[in-house]
């Protein structure tokens, strides 16, 4: 107890250092200063480049989340397309398990896990990418979100099969389960370990970073943004603290309960904020009618050019890794997580509800955005990019519709933020142990930094959290291949089940029986 509070409190001492040293600096000028040279070592490695062509260069962290998802998809006999009728049906019900161990239904996990990937990528990436490739970026995204529906099968079935259910009735789950124990079953225990808290540690600062300061500092300038800017909105100039200090407890009210609170908010919140955004672009699309065939022409044979397939392909996925565009986070490991809780005894099961997440999030809603910006024809405009773009597209239709925009920010970004501090609490828990002062440390901790990441320019931090959470997948996808197997065959009975003409109730034993 006292290494966990103590590690809890020598990160807010550091952050309290920096607020008291002399005003000759602003706080994000200190920070940024402090952090600055080892965030850019680090995004540096993670991010390291091949060469392709004078001006264009390729992550090597892209192609190995690329190239899992494609092996996978292949590997699996393509689950993400001939999959997709059973995960609707498990969603739906046709499957529930009453009485199986778990806290949360199919849908709940389905929600929780979608709130910490619909967010400002959305929004804002999506309109980065299209700036950078034009309209045949949208096809790419596309093939993104399709390929990551395998990595998100893999990765959530092996969450759900290697859980801890504790005696309280909560779970924890996820790579860090997945790596230490199923790796231990093909006797490589210390390379499982090693996997594990290397995991643990990413996912942490992936969740503070990314999941909690970027989401909070970008929810607070759109909101400033909108009530009268730095100048006349009340949160503006020195004030911006104080929305995030809103922001924090509306958090700690939620995240204090578990994953069962957070799974109830986030059924509620994901598909209201989702369904909003949705009607907003339908209204768009309606208006231009006319020009939706041409949009597509513009996709597809935009796709295909030599400046899309550099812009598109290569931009959209690195605008995409960095900031959301492929926001579905495949490969990734983290949504195993969330997916870990859910109620069942047939791990697969949640393996086909999770593989709809990168669909809804990328094929749906990034596909409308993108459709949006392409048929009001506000990416050959002047009008700046990310959310700027984005908004500029809406209100060619919905003169208010930056109200809403802001609304939606507000709402992506604190379900990200209960889903992000889930993750971190279960990598949290994994290294420092399941108990309450673990769990209270991290949670206090979290919402110290919600309040800290609204009034700062995060500059070198969010580069930094960012190469975390993608280092999340270079532990997570060595235990994707090495365990396929294993999915592989829990895949395989399931259908033999699914197809089988004897309809007994859902168990371990019927889907083991149904492939003999």
């Amino acid at each position: 107890m006292k290494r966990i509070l103590l590690t809890a409190g020598l990160c807010l001492a550091s952050l309290s250092s920096l607020m008291a040293r002399a005003p000759e600096a602003s706080i994000d000028e200190q920070i940024d200063a402090a952090v600055g040279p080892a965030a850019q070592f680090i995004s540096d490695i993670i991010f390291y480049e091949v060469t392709l062509t004078d001006t264009i260069g390729i992550p090597l962290i892209l192609v190995w989340l690329l190239l899992g998802a494609a092996f996978f998809t292949v590997y699996l006999g393509f689950i993400n397309v001939r999959g997709f009728k059973h995960a609707l049906d498990i969603v739906r019900g046709k499957y529930n398990q009453p009485g199986a161990p778990g806290e949360v239904s199919h849908f709940q996990a389905l929600t929780a896990a979608v709130s910490g990937t619909v967010g400002l990528g959305n929004i804002a990436g999506v309109a980065i990418a299209i700036s950078l490739g034009g309209p045949g970026a949208t096809f790419w995204m596309i093939i993104a979100g399709l390929l990551g529906m395998s990595s998100k099968f893999v990765s959530c079935t092996l969450g759900v099969k290697y859980r801890d259910v504790h005696a309280d009735g909560t779970v924890s789950g996820g790579p860090m389960h997945y790596l230490n124990k199923g790796l231990s079953e093909r006797g490589m225990k210390g390379l499982g370990k090693f996997l594990a808290a290397f995991f643990a540690v990413m996912c942490i600062g992936g969740a503070i970073g990314a999941g909690n300061m970027f989401q909070i500092n970008q929810a607070t300038q759109q909101f400033i943004a909108v009530t009268g800017g730095a100048e006349g909105s009340f949160f503006g100039g020195g004030n911006a603290w104080m929305f995030g200090l809103i922001i924090a407890v509306l958090v700690g009210l939620v995240i204090i309960g578990g994953m069962k609170s957070i799974a109830k908010v986030t059924e509620k919140v994901v598909p209201f904020m989702c369904g909003i955004y949705i009607l907003a672009a339908l209204i768009v699309l309606a208006v231009n009618l006319t020009n939706i065939p041409a949009a597509f022409v513009a996709i597809f044979e935009g796709a295909f050019s030599g400046s899309a397939v550099a812009g598109g392909l290569v931009g959209v996925m690195i605008q995409g890794l960095r900031r959301g565009v492929f926001s579905n986070e495949a490969g990734i490991g983290s949504a195993s997580i969330a997916h870990s809780a859910v109620k069942t005894n047939v791990p697969v099961t949640e393996g086909f509800v999770a593989s709809l997440e990168p669909f809804i999030d990328t094929v749906i809603v990034c596909t409308m955005t993108a459709l949006v910006i392409v048929v009001t024809g506000a990416y050959t405009q002047e009008t700046g990019d990310g959310i700027a773009l984005t908004s500029t597209a809406f209100s060619t239709v919905i003169d208010w519709f930056p109200l809403v925009l802001a609304a939606a920010v507000i709402l992506f970004a604190f379900s990200t933020m209960i889903t992000w501090s889930y993750y971190g609490l279960k990598s949290w828990t994994y290294l420092f142990g399941h108990n309450k002062a673990s769990d209270i440390s991290f949670k206090v901790l979290f919402c110290a930094f919600v309040v800290l990441g609204a009034p700062i320019q995060l500059g070198s931090v969010v580069a930094f959290s960012d190469a975390m959470l993608f280092a999340m997948s270079i532990p997570n996808m060595v235990g994707l291949y090495l365990l396929a197997p294993v999915v592989k065959r829990e895949m395989q009975a399931f259908l033999a089940y699914a197809q089988s003409t004897k309809k007994q109730p859902l168990t371990k034993k019927a889907v083991e029986a149904a492939q003999v």
